[in-house]
């Protein structure tokens, strides 16, 4: 194979998968020139182009797309095969893309990154948070963290959190202005947060129990937001009522910052996974981060006094 051909197949797919020049540059560490100047070489070497171009946007033609579907699942093997032929040196390595929920972060991720960086120095680990579900292998990444419900049932998931509920909380403020709802139908007459689904833009409806069964709740309010962090901030300075995983607002309540309403009505949610293809679980660097985040997990488990 044309040597400097091989070597700009990497550019492409990147373009591919971000969908742009300047973004794939960002990226790649590359200039825009660069990168614009590699995936003209390939089209050359080729004989088609790759990418319809406009001011707008870039998309596939149907020769990029046949290339990008031939060259981006050899080129993640590539990279994986390497960083096994780096682990056998005795200590992981590379760069390790994690697709990760906004609120994942500070609930399972942040203590795992952190032992990361001391005991694998040569693993540096990418979380991109991403409100929505994602082709992880198609985008490029090594491992996705969500939900156990929204896992797709091919892919291999690894329990990060134990099991949680969903709390609907408000500051005493708020509390002493318009009192506490006393049911689920009684949330149409308060002020509730609402929640913007990035990737579908619409509304999220409250998901809770009444008189043993699953509801689904209509709200509104003055505020939307599309973090659960950002409902918290406003929880917290009297805005309304927020819909917020129990660990989110765990310290808020026990200090009294909070306060929950309609206990009774809270569903439980099964917890955060790390997921990934069966065939990546062998590469190092995820191998490390899994081993990291259950020994963590254990710990965190045996501290006298933890909230379940």
């Amino acid at each position: 194979m044309d040597r400097d051909l091989l070597s700009h197949l990497p550019v492409v797919v990147a373009v591919a998968r971000r969908g742009g020049f300047a973004l794939a540059a960002a990226e790649l560490g590359m200039s825009p020139s660069a990168v614009s100047h590699a995936v003209r070489l390939v089209e050359e070497r080729i004989g088609q182009p790759l990418f319809a171009r406009t001011t707008r946007s870039v998309s596939l033609t149907e020769a990029g797309k046949a290339l990008v579907e031939t060259a981006a699942p050899a080129l993640q093997d590539i990279a994986e095969r390497m960083d096994r032929i780096r682990g056998i040196r005795g200590r992981p390595a590379g760069l390790l893309r994690i697709n990760v929920s906004h609120i994942a972060i500070p609930m399972a991720v942040t203590p795992v990154v952190a032992a990361m960086a001391e005991r694998y120095p040569d693993v540096t680990v990418e979380l991109f948070a991403d409100q929505g579900l994602v082709d992880i292998v198609g985008e490029g990444f090594d491992a996705g963290i969500r939900l156990g419900e929204m896992i797709a049932r091919d892919m291999v998931a690894v329990r990060l959190t134990p099991a949680f509920s969903v709390m609907i909380v408000a500051s005493p403020a708020y509390i002493g202005r318009n009192g506490r709802p006393a049911s689920v139908a009684d949330l149409a007459n308060h002020n509730c947060i609402g929640y913007r689904l990035v990737r579908s833009g619409a509304l999220y409806r409250w998901d809770l129990r009444e008189d043993g069964k699953d509801v689904v709740v209509e709200t509104g309010g003055t505020a939307i937001v599309t973090d659960s962090l950002a409902a918290i901030d406003l929880a917290l300075a009297g805005v309304g009522l927020a819909y917020v995983f129990e660990p989110l607002a765990r310290a808020h309540v026990a200090a009294g910052r909070l306060v929950q309403v309609l206990p009774q009505s809270a569903i439980e949610e099964p917890g955060l996974f790390l997921y990934f293809p069966r065939r990546s679980a062998m590469a190092p660097k995820l191998r490390a981060f899994i081993d990291t985040a259950q020994e963590i997990g254990r710990a965190s488990s045996r501290t006298p006094g933890r909230a379940a």
